[in-house]
């Protein structure tokens, strides 16, 4: 049986065994090669490999080392280089800016392998070593969110489209597992991909009937112009109903072409049965263990994309706006696979997606005209068209825990309440469904703030709709006779937010809640997102109005604690104010609270 150094060779031995002189593809990559369907790295090679292309792979690469470009020689197609499942600014430094230690996606866990602007650096060492080289291909979530002018956090400037800086040829944005073959099967047959769907590439015209975006020079200088552009590409990032974009960048433009159609059922079917191994690539796997492989060895990707449309998420903008679901029978037969496993123990660790009740419902209207440019499907409220129906994940879910060999699946991705309250009908059964069986000690959610004018920034429902999600949850945990939680995930320093504002998030945590929350992160502007374009702009997007953004980095901090400090204070004072009481009655004190031991810990408790 062929292994994965075989299949997918990273050293000049292993193309020998395979009698290969040389590769059609190289794939450098700024992770660990982990064989499996929810890494873009791994499907990228699995897509290629199964259309009959040779893929050999370069993960990690040392910058500093010629050796670790030249040592499969050159591809005969093109070089596709990502940065990783993660932009490698986000992997390699916190919201403060400070370096990140570690990396769950490098051998051993140490953050010493991924270097800054990963796509810039790899394409840099490729051109310096292959002076006449074949086209390098740029692809994964860096490229596909700096495709464009872009604020860049760190630098605190807008920067020019990634293909510039990097001096590639082409851009594949999206999750491009479709596009990908296209341009491959172009090149094999010598044909031009300049035409593909959800291609990007640099030309010296702009193609007929392509939207002009305000010129690089332009943006980069003034707010309003940023803006205007940022909201031109947004609106034109639906495969049904885009245009083509281009945007100089002094005498030459970047073209981007409309989006590739969705991958649908069927072919994301046929993509998760391809034979994954759900293993470290032999090479790395004797560098050292890589955390991340444990979270997804055993987990189910059961659908992709987002109509949550989170101001601050760049899920929306590289997965795309409509949610595309596999069928109950290929997800089942996956789970019937990992029962085969020799590691497997039984636990489905997570059955979902980037929001776990999203699967198996989509807006007929969005699936025949495209996504509405005039509003979104869950903001300010869940809109009406959506008719959300959680009862084909209900069913999957029973299927996956009666299969035998399975003891256990959780569903550890995010949960929407407000989309469970909306779906009246099938919401209450999947919630108790979850509570009953699939929830591992604590359920994620993330209302991310309490303030109106601060949850408007971000894209996010009210408080009214989490206060009624809390209160079925806990009759459904109650019911069930589990002591389970609730994990609540705050941001603070968004645009928009104030010191003032996260006292009272604060306070709504103790007094609502009953609860100390750790769960707050400081917010990143990620790349070519609505509240980057917020934070960089000092202005919101949709009324032209003036925004507070906090961008001093200590005061970032002092949000973040100060709703800890508001929420504990009242913690002690409620504490103090029953020693008092003790003190003073000669009745038996009153039993602590069931959830305070819990509180403390960020979760809240029946």
């Amino acid at each position: 049986m062929a292994t994965l150094s075989d299949i997918f060779p990273t050293s000049p031995e292993a193309m020998a065994r395979n009698g290969w002189d040389a590769p059609d593809i190289i794939l450098v990559t700024g992770d660990a090669f982990i064989d499996a369907p929810s890494m873009g790295i791994a499907v990228i090679a699995r897509v290629l490999a199964a259309d009959g292309f040779k893929v050999a792979v370069l993960a990690q690469p040392d910058p500093e080392k010629a050796s670790d470009f030249t040592k499969l020689g050159e591809p005969r197609l093109f070089w596709g280089v990502s940065a990783g499942s993660v932009d490698s600014m986000v992997a390699n430094y916190t919201a403060s800016k400070k370096r990140r230690r570690n990396d769950d996606y490098t051998p051993g866990g140490i953050n010493d392998r991924r270097p800054d602007r990963a796509c810039i650096v790899y394409t840099n060492r490729i051109r310096r070593y292959f002076k006449n080289t074949v086209p390098v291909l740029l692809g994964g979530i860096e490229a596909s969110l700096r495709r464009i002018s872009h604020y860049d956090f760190w630098d605190n400037r807008v920067r020019r489209s990634i293909l510039f800086d990097a001096k590639a040829d082409y851009l594949l944005y999206g999750m491009a597992e479709s596009s990908i073959l296209a341009f491959a099967r172009a090149l094999k047959h010598k044909e031009s991909p300049d035409a593909i769907p959800g291609l990007c590439l640099i030309a010296r015209q702009i193609p007929e009937n392509y939207l002009s975006l305000p010129s690089f020079e332009e943006v980069s200088e003034d707010k309003k112009s940023f803006l205007s552009m940022f909201h031109t590409f947004y609106e034109n990032s639906d495969p049904m109903t885009a245009r083509g974009l281009a945007q100089a960048h002094g005498d030459r433009f970047l073209i981007q072409n409309p989006p590739f159609p969705h991958t649908e059922e069927k072919e994301l079917d046929a993509m998760h049965a391809l034979p994954f191994t759900r293993s470290l690539h032999p090479d790395d796997a004797v560098k050292g263990e890589v955390r991340a492989l444990e979270t997804i060895r055993h987990s189910i990707t059961t659908h992709y994309g987002c109509y949550g449309e989170c101001n601050f998420c760049a899920i929306a903008v590289h997965q795309g706006r409509r949610v595309r679901s596999r069928s109950l029978a290929s997800i089942v037969k996956e789970a019937e696979s990992l029962t085969q496993r020799s590691d497997f123990k039984g636990i489905i660790s997570d059955a979902g997606g980037p929001t776990a009740n999203m699967y198996g419902f989509e807006c007929r209207k969005k699936m025949e005209k495209g996504s509405c440019r005039d509003k979104r499907c869950l903001f300010p409220e869940v809109c009406p068209s959506l008719k959300p129906d959680h009862s084909l994940q209900k069913k999957l879910l029973k299927e996956l825990r009666s299969l035998k060999g399975v003891r256990k699946v959780f569903v550890a991705s995010g949960v929407r309440y407000d989309l469970l309250l909306a779906d009246k009908k099938s919401g209450p059964g999947y919630l108790e469904e979850l509570v009953g069986h699939h929830v591992s000690g604590q359920m994620k959610v993330a209302p991310e703030h309490i303030c109106p004018h601060v949850l408007s920034r971000m894209g996010k429902p009210g408080t009214e709709t989490l206060e009624r999600f809390r209160d079925l949850f806990f009759t459904q945990t109650h019911k069930a006779g589990k002591p389970q939680f609730l994990t609540y995930y705050f941001i603070a320093a968004h645009p928009g937010c104030t010191e003032e504002d996260m006292k009272k998030l604060g306070v709504y945590a103790r007094d609502t809640l009953k609860l100390t929350p750790e769960q707050v992160q400081i917010f990143t502007p990620t790349p070519s997102t609505w509240s980057a374009a917020m934070y960089w702009t000092e202005t919101d997007p949709w009324t032209g109005e003036k925004l507070f953004v906090e961008k001093d980095g200590g005061r970032k901090k002092r949000q973040k604690d100060l709703v800890v400090q508001a929420s504990s204070n009242g913690v002690k004072q409620r504490d103090q104010a029953m020693r008092s009481q003790k003190k003073s009655t000669k009745t038996a004190p009153m039993p602590a609270p069931a959830h305070r031991k819990k509180a403390r810990k960020g979760h809240e408790s029946i």
